[in-house]
């Protein structure tokens, strides 16, 4: 194991749990699996860990609700008589939204749209500081040295080639990123996806146009997205014990094209109804992207963080522009919002098989070079 691989992660644990950890594996630094009492050990110490570790993450569920909700609050209030209130016409809606995404891009911050319900999600905010880690291993006071060692093993087991960018600074690592046209190819590949899901920002509106009243409209936009995060809970699980993302992510994203098709096709209450439901299962498709963006950037944390920021970062921009994809003109069938979010939604699909056979390209080049170096089965993209 080289020590400028685990420099990152030794800055962030205890003393004594640096300690702990050292004498675990150099006592058994023969067989890396024997520091866990073998593979049956590891096993067993691996459903331990990733049960805290998923219990510490599951903060991130309320802090998304939170996140989504400032987002929305707006379209809430919009069948509820916001444009009247402020004698709103025209695009200036659409503007609305737009401008809550400029900020949005350049601080991540909450809509003040509504005081009461921003604060409240800046003070789970500052309790995700406490609760949620940085790493798997950069606590020890809720995981036993044993874990803290599997851990930091399961992220360098995840890594590749990590040495020369663990001792890089911030800035040399944003200056990659910068120049690596994987963050540019796989921004552009967001951006059509958040601008096919501009639909979210009017989805109040939509509902709204099957007849019902405000409330029951309102009270309506909940199922479809139970049932999308039940169904995102079983693809997510599905593609991490099948390590496979690109068709885990596109399915959904083509049956949201499919609801697309249904919704500009007719003005149908059944039908338009059950198009809400398909729609909403565009975001599995975002959830899945992180993922496979993470793993995209394997070679330290460091590199994955700045990835991730930035391509999320550039991304959003598609939220600054797609509101005007709604304009209340184009209302009640919306065929040409519709049909807007179906371009998006292939160039987006486009840009990702290309990306994905790149990958393949890349895992082909692996396995030739160590067959002809006679080396181990090292590092694979998931495709």
């Amino acid at each position: 194991m080289s020590p400028s691989s685990t420099n990152v992660h030794d800055s962030l644990l205890e003393s004594s749990a640096i300690a702990s950890y050292n004498s675990i594996v150099a006592s058994r630094a023969d067989d890396p699996e024997d520091a866990f009492g073998g593979a049956e050990g590891r096993k067993r110490l691996e459903k331990q860990l990733l049960r805290k570790l998923d219990r510490r993450v599951a903060f991130l569920v309320l802090v998304s609700i939170m996140n989504y909700l400032d987002r929305s609050s707006a379209a809430a209030a919009r069948l509820s008589g916001l444009e009247n209130d402020l004698r709103m016409s025209g695009h200036q809606f659409d503007t609305l939204i737009s401008i809550l995404y400029v900020g949005y891009v350049l601080m991540q911050i909450p809509s003040w749209l509504f005081l009461l319900e921003g604060s409240v999600t800046i003070i789970i905010a500052v309790f995700a500081i406490f609760v949620i880690p940085d790493y798997p291993s950069s606590s020890a006071s809720w995981l036993t040295p044993e874990e803290l060692a599997l851990a930091r093993r399961r992220v360098e087991e995840d890594a590749y080639d990590s040495d020369h960018l663990d001792q890089a600074n911030y800035l040399s690592t944003l200056t990659q990123a910068l120049t690596d046209w994987r963050m540019w190819w796989l921004s552009t590949a967001l951006l059509c996806i958040y601008a096919a899901e501009s639909f979210t920002h009017f989805f109040p509106t939509l509902s709204a146009t099957m007849g019902y009243s405000p409330t029951i409209s309102l009270l309506l936009c909940a199922p479809p997205w139970i049932v999308c995060t039940i169904t995102a809970l079983i693809v997510a699980s599905h593609s991490d014990l099948s390590g496979e993302r690109f068709w885990h992510m596109c399915i959904p994203f083509l049956v949201a094209i499919a609801g697309f098709v249904l919704a500009m096709s007719t003005m149908s209450t059944g039908v338009r109804y059950l198009s809400l439901f398909l729609m909403t299962l565009s975001y599995i498709t975002v959830e899945l992207f992180m993922a496979w963006v993470s793993n995209s950037f394997p070679h330290s944390p460091r590199e994955r963080v700045v990835a991730l920021a930035l391509i999320n970062s550039v991304a959003m921009t598609g939220n600054i522009g797609s509101p005007y994809f709604w304009p209340s003109s184009w209302g009640p069938t919306y065929f040409k919002s519709y049909l807007l979010c179906i371009l998006m939604a292939v160039m987006a699909l486009v840009i990702l098989q290309r990306y994905r056979s790149y990958l393949q390209e890349a895992n082909k080049a692996a396995e030739e070079d160590e067959r002809l170096k006679g080396l181990p089965k090292g590092f694979r993209y998931l495709l």
